[in-house]
């Protein structure tokens, strides 16, 4: 293309935020019109991210769509791109933010300044997903603390302050260290093109260990990986619905994301020696917040756990390092994007009604509300991993990768796959069946169109790629494969040098 489709994307929320700050009053038509504007901004940066994806060539291992400008004196580049690994989650960040829009739909309390806060945050979290330079990466990277800050601290829960500033403290001093380990790069090479870097990391397997720990650091608090994962509930459950959607579905991706875009490819030899370090943390991950979703009573609370126990699964399916593997824990995050927003959202639909998420507070609701059952229990199965929806694909193809690597840590992760049965059908058993006996519940009413239309979608596509996969797959095949070998290429060669050293 011609022309910069991937700032056009990246940026065209911002003009919405212009639109909104153009109109005048507070008063219903005013904040209608608000709303109107922020959902037609995303659903038009929604369609031309479909055109990146429609020109994108799948067979192109390398970065597309590139755009390069110098910035800040030519000490750090505007350089934009995408490959197969960021091309879904740019997807996946501008389907969700028009399905956010709408879920915030009743939101009454400074519509305006929550509107601007969530196109702000679309414009950075693409940014995190098609910056190539370093300095430009962080930048989008950490500016995106600032609106989900607010959106935790403004329009959360009672314990929104406690909530929103520990989730900001986590995540910033983790990142302190990457921007370290960042400068320390730049040095090095004299330049921050990530590019140029991913060619030729030449970093000294010492260095590359200090490296890598330095991102991981920042990534693993981000994704969040145990023990730093203690802010993620705390977030999810004072967050507005759309809060959540956003933090379960995309944020919680960067920290992947960063593990296959920096600590493979950029320091191969340290993945390699930190690997059982890492096996380690995801099957604790995997068992132990399995075992505390099991004793949640708070209904958000149960599935932040469950999300951490899903992000086990990708850092393991990733530093497996091997095809199915990383396949799987890409298209683990792909799809726990749609069915952990989902989720959230089912947890919003009967929150507006009765205004508690506590699971005790339910039951029966299959009798009121038998719409609202039928969704929600595609949703737990997806949850589960039940064939026949994505939960699976992701599962069974990192379960399988890892079992090549490691056939003990596969086998240890399986039992997750067992505990996710056992908390996600308690939930749905408690709130959906047995007798409605609570007089409260007896007048609770069905899903409304617009909430239909908040989860039809992610319904749709939750069930389409559990069938047929292809389409996610095909589109980051080729760059996986270009990744291994790069990772094996620098294996063999640190092993070379280990045995003539030893000469």
């Amino acid at each position: 293309m011609s022309w910069p489709i991937l700032s056009v994307v990246t940026f065209l929320p911002l003009v919405g935020v212009l639109f909104i700050l153009s109109v005048r009053g507070d008063d219903a038509v005013a904040l209608r019109n608000i709303r109107w504007m922020a959902l037609w901004t995303t659903l038009v940066t929604f369609l031309l991210s479909l055109l990146i994806w429609v020109n994108f060539d799948n067979s192109n291992a390398g970065f597309q769509f590139l755009e390069t400008h110098d910035w800040l004196g030519g000490y750090a580049g505007y350089k934009m791109g995408v490959d197969g690994i960021s091309m879904p989650f740019v997807i996946l960040t501008t389907l969700l933010m028009p399905i956010c829009i709408l879920a915030s739909w009743h939101i009454t309390s400074r519509v305006r300044e929550y509107m601007i806060a969530f196109l702000v945050l679309e414009t950075l979290m693409v940014g995190v997903f098609t910056s190539l330079d370093l300095f430009l990466f962080y930048v989008f990277f950490e500016a995106g603390l600032i609106p989900m800050f607010l959106i935790i601290g403004v329009w959360g829960g009672p314990r929104r302050v406690y909530a929103s500033f520990k989730f900001f403290l986590y995540t910033l001093l983790g990142s302190v260290l990457m921007l370290l380990a960042m400068i320390y790069m730049y040095w090095q090479h004299g330049s921050g093109d990530i590019v140029a870097l991913l060619a030729k990391p030449g970093f000294s397997p010492e260095a590359q260990k200090w490296l890598w720990l330095a991102f991981f650091a920042s990534f693993a608090v981000k994704l969040p990986m145990w023990p730093v994962h203690t802010w993620l509930p705390d977030a999810h459950v004072e967050a507005p619905t759309a809060g959540s959607v956003i933090l379960a579905a995309i944020l919680l991706k960067m920290g992947g994301y960063g593990f296959l875009r920096f600590s493979l490819p950029m320091f191969p030899d340290a993945s390699l020696y930190f690997q059982n370090f890492v096996y380690a943390l995801s099957i604790v991950a995997i068992v132990y917040t399995s075992l505390v979703a099991l004793m949640q009573e708070d209904m958000k609370k149960l599935i932040a756990y469950s999300s951490v126990a899903h992000m086990g699964f990708v850092t393991m399916g990733i530093f497996a390092m091997t095809r199915q593997a990383i396949d799987g824990a890409i298209f683990q995050m792909i799809s726990h994007g749609f069915v952990s927003a989902a989720l959230f959202l089912c947890v919003g639909v009967v929150y507006d009604r009765m205004h508690t998420r506590e699971i005790a507070a339910y039951g029966g609701l299959v009798n009121r509300m038998p719409l609202y059952a039928a969704v929600f229990m595609l949703f737990t199965m997806a949850n589960v991993g039940l064939p026949g929806t994505s939960g699976f694909v992701g599962e069974f193809l990192s379960l399988l990768g890892t079992f090549k690597a490691n056939s003990w840590v596969a086998f240890l992760a399986t039992l997750g796959v067992i505990l996710s049965a056992c908390y996600a059908l308690w939930l749905y058993r408690r709130v959906i069946f047995g007798k409605l006996e609570k007089a409260s519940l007896a007048h609770i009413v069905d899903m409304t169109p617009r909430e239909l239309a908040t989860l039809g979608p992610l319904a749709v596509l939750t069930v389409f790629f559990g069938v047929y996969p292809g389409p996610i797959l095909d589109i980051f095949g080729t760059t996986v494969a270009n990744l291994l070998k790069s990772v094996e290429t620098a294996a063999a060669t640190a092993q070379h040098l280990a045995i003539a050293s030893l000469q």
